[in-house]
Formats: structure tokens, C-alpha cells, sequence
């Protein structure tokens, strides 16, 4: 058996088999992390397998612990690879530094065939061919190699002389690209250059592996971003040229951070362990992504990944760009964390709300409890409930509120009135229903609407006009003592 057909024996044939391709160059972005969410969907919706493969290449831009950051976030967010570089499969190994041994006789095998050819051409063979997509090709060589005939290239090969690989790019007609998004896309073979499709160190390109790996790893259905365009008629003549299926492909416009600019890391635009930095849920990350670029057809935005994977359609997938709306993302992490099990949601917060209270007295579980359905974001948890670690400083001008009926005579009034009435009933117990019953009772002693009251309360407890939670609730969490000694620094601010 040879080579090629030893190669052919081991490819998976059966099902619909989706891959995730990144490069190990950093954290994931926001248009990397829904690529791997779309095949994920569209090979399990057809109950098909999906496949991580880290596209190594290019090591000029490896940047150390990357893949093992590209792993962690398909584990964090539910995307679990049926195949891959850690759990294997039959199309092992899946990382392209380890499949090395692979490319080099498929290249020869074009240059056989006439469809690629041995360039030595100086200005091919110094760092141009170590650059990975099309700007790298884009470099001038002279038809000297490519009108070399066949057995006088091999016979340099052969002497050792330095060389790289380039596609033999067709000079006349068409070639058309079908694309279950973009529909049918012609390109004039004359505007095509003569990629380089292996270095002189033996690598092989981004472009040129791509196409032998999904091939080799009976790939069914590439998803892509829109920038690979330019580059699927080579890809598809490469096809053509060994005699291979082209695989259906599925290209996804860009996330737009405007109307004008993409979403780039290097204009410091949030990577999707930025986005957890900041206090946002992994569901409501991948829902929110989901729904940039697709639509289900109906109003509904909220869907668990289980609920994606049945309702997930390639036709949904629109042409024109999305824009990412961090506005949007809020809303949608709130309602997620709205949805959270109480003791789930105490659980996550706990060490968001340590970094603000360090008094091991307070309840945090309490604390949750106020914070749950008044968030955005768990970032903004400690600048909420600081003021129970300490009261703040604060001007006596939070206790005038025109609804509430307050200025600072009706305040103090408030606030000496309640600090009686909680000292004599010293014995009562402190709980929220307790407090609730003592200050209605109060209000209504007093003559007054419960918010006079309340308002006053509020302040002098917290030192601040808005707060998670109204004046019971943070009263209970205080606990007395404390709460009468705010009560009385309250009384003296305005006495």
C-alpha cells in the first residue's frame, strides 16, 4: 500500500464532521469563539462530530500556553470536541506541527502532477514564504520556475538546493466557489498568484494545510470568516487537483466593533477571557455571540446551548456584518444571572463581593441575595455593597429627596425617631420581617408615608442614594448594633 492510499484508508467517512482550526496565538477572540460555536452546532445537529485542530504553523507568532487557553474556553462554554490534540481519534495527530511529515509528499505529488512546481527563486525563499495567509504570496517571482521542466526542478531538489513549493495558478478562465452563505462566487484565474504552499523549512502554509488536514480529517463542512474568500478558489483548485470532494463551505461575515471597524485585539477589544475579567456569564457570552450574524427566525433571544443545538439552522446565517453591542451583552448577562439558582448565584458572587467586604461577620450569602436581580455584571458588585464593609463619607444633602418628602429637618426627625424605637425594642428579634413590621409601625405612629421614613434610613445606613437593596434588607445584614451606630452618625451629620 502506498503513501497516499495508506493515508486515504484512515479518513472518517461517515456523518457530518465540523472543525474548530485556530492558531495558538493568544486568548480567544470574540469572532474565533463564535466560528468554533457555529461548527459546533452544525455538526451536532446533526448528531455529526466536531473536531479541534490547532493550526501551528506559523511559529513566528506562537505564543506559549495558547492552546491549552483555546481548550480551556471551548470546556468553559460548553463547546466539548468529540476529537482533538488531548483525547486523539482517527485522524491523529491534530496539532499541524505533529502532522508535518504529512504535507511534503503531497507537495511533491502536485509538482508531479503539474499543478505546483519547486521555485528557487531568491526572493521566494527569505521570509515571504514564513508569512502565513495571502499578503505572504503576494511577493514577485519570475516565470523562470514555474516554466522549469519538471525533471531538471527535481534534479536541484535533489543536489540540496533551497526551494519552497508554489501552486501552479491557472492563467486563464474562472473558478467558481459555492457557498452555503454567500451562494455562488467567480473568481477570474488571472487576478490568482502562485501561493507558496510549502516554506523552506519544511512547513507547510496555513493555506496548504488547511486544505490537506480537512481532506485527510474528512471535513464535511468548513465555517469560515469572510476574509478566507479571496482564498477558497485556491483552495478549491487544490481540490481539483488531487481529485478530492470539496467540502461544503460555511463563511460568516465579521463582528464589527462599529459600522466601520472590525473587532480587532490590537485595538484592545475584549478577548472572551476579557469578557469574563468583567464580570459576564459563559451562557450569556455564547448566547449573546450567537445571535451576531444568526438569527432562529423567531423573537426569542434567550437559548441554552442544549435549545441552539435544535433550533440552529445554516440558512439563519446572514451576509451582513454584526455589530457587537456591549449594551446588548448586558442585558443579556442580567437576565442570565436573574435566572441563576440563589445559591448558584451566592456561590459565584462570593468572591466578588470578599473584595469589597473583608468583615467576616457579614452574611455574603445575605448580600447575594439583594444583588441578584440588580445586576448587570458581577464586576460591579463590590463598588455596591462597599459601604457595608464601612459607611462612606457622605453629604447630608442625599437626605432631601422630593418624593420621598425628606430635606434634612423631616430626616432627623426620621432617623431619631427610628433609633428610639429601635432601642426599645432591644429584645426583639432581627430579622427582615421583624425590622419590616417595626418600621411600618413606625411610619404609621408617625403619620408619615412609609418612603419619609425609609429614605432617611436608607441614607444615614449607607452612605449612598442607590443601593442593591432597600433599608430592611440592609439594616438585617448590618445587624443591630451596627445599624444603630449609623443610625446616630446620621443624627449628628444633621444635629
Amino acid at each position: 500500500m502506498s503513501f497516499f492510499e495508506e493515508m486515504e484508508s484512515k479518513i472518517p467517512r461517515s456523518g457530518v464532521r465540523t472543525r474548530f482550526a485556530p492558531s495558538p496565538t493568544g486568548y480567544m477572540h470574540v469572532g474565533g469563539l463564535r466560528t468554533a460555536l457555529y461548527a459546533y452546532l452544525i455538526a451536532k445537529k446533526s448528531d455529526g462530530v466536531f473536531i479541534l485542530r490547532i493550526e501551528d504553523t506559523d511559529m513566528s507568532r506562537y505564543v506559549e500556553g495558547a492552546t491549552d487557553i483555546i481548550k480551556e474556553t471551548l470546556r468553559d462554554t460548553g463547546l466539548v470536541y468529540d476529537e482533538g490534540p488531548d483525547i486523539g481519534g482517527p485522524a491523529a495527530p491534530y496539532t499541524q506541527s505533529e502532522r508535518r511529515a504529512i504535507y511534503r509528499p503531497y507537495a511533491e505529488l502536485l509538482c508531479e502532477k503539474g499543478a505546483a512546481y519547486y521555485c528557487f527563486c531568491e526572493s521566494g525563499g527569505h521570509g515571504a514564504e514564513n508569512r502565513e495567509h495571502d499578503a505572504a504570496d503576494m511577493i514577485s517571482v519570475t516565470d523562470e520556475c514555474r516554466q522549469l521542466p519538471y525533471t531538471d526542478a527535481l534534479a536541484r531538489v535533489k543536489a540540496g538546493e533551497p526551494f519552497v513549493v508554489r501552486m501552479k495558478a491557472p492563467h486563464d478562465g474562472a473558478t467558481t466557489v459555492s457557498d452555503l452563505v454567500f451562494g455562488e462566487v467567480t473568481t477570474p484565474n488571472e487576478i490568482l498568484d502562485d501561493m507558496v504552499l510549502l516554506k523552506r523549512d519544511g512547513m507547510p502554509t496555513y493555506n496548504f494545510a488547511n486544505v490537506i488536514d480537512d481532506h485527510l480529517m474528512g471535513i464535511t463542512h468548513v465555517v469560515r470568516g469572510s476574509e478566507y474568500i479571496s482564498s477558497a478558489p485556491k483552495y478549491n483548485l487544490l481540490y481539483e487537483a488531487f481529485g478530492w470532494e470539496i467540502p461544503a463551505y460555511i463563511t460568516v461575515s465579521p463582528v464589527m466593533r462599529d459600522a466601520r471597524n472590525k473587532l480587532s485585539k490590537r485595538h484592545g477589544d475584549p478577548t472572551y477571557n476579557d469578557l469574563l475579567d468583567q464580570g459576564y456569564l459563559p451562557d450569556a457570552v455564547l448566547n449573546y455571540i450567537a445571535l451576531l450574524g444568526w438569527s432562529p427566525g423567531v423573537e426569542r433571544e434567550m437559548y441554552t446551548l442544549a435549545e441552539l443545538r435544535e433550533v440552529f439552522e445554516i440558512g439563519g446565517i446572514s451576509k451582513s456584518p454584526a455589530i457587537f453591542d456591549i449594551a446588548k451583552l448586558n442585558h443579556f448577562n442580567s437576565e442570565y444571572i436573574r435566572a441563576m439558582p440563589p445559591e448558584r448565584f451566592a456561590e459565584t458572587a462570593r468572591p466578588y463581593i470578599r473584595q469589597a467586604i473583608k468583615n467576616a461577620a457579614i452574611d455574603t450569602d445575605a448580600v447575594a441575595s439583594i444583588l441578584q436581580n440588580r445586576l448587570e455584571k458581577l464586576s460591579d458588585i463590590p463598588e455596591k455593597i462597599d459601604f457595608f464593609d464601612s459607611l462612606p463619607e457622605y453629604s447630608t444633602e442625599l437626605f432631601i429627596h422630593k418624593k420621598s418628602k425628606t430635606d434634612e429637618n423631616v430626616s432627623l426627625n426620621m432617623l431619631n425617631a427610628a433609633l428610639a424605637e429601635i432601642r426599645q425594642n432591644a429584645e426583639m428579634q432581627w430579622t427582615t420581617e421583624k425590622i419590616h413590621d417595626l418600621f411600618i409601625t413606625l411610619a404609621e405612629k408617625l403619620g408619615v408615608k412609609n418612603a419619609t421614613l425609609m429614605w432617611p434610613v436608607r441614607i444615614a445606613i449607607s452612605g449612598k442614594s442607590v443601593t442593591p437593596g432597600g433599608a430592611i434588607e440592609i439594616c438585617q445584614i448590618l445587624g443591630r448594633d451596627e445599624t444603630l451606630r449609623r443610625i446616630g452618625i446620621g443624627i449628628s451629620k444633621l444635629g
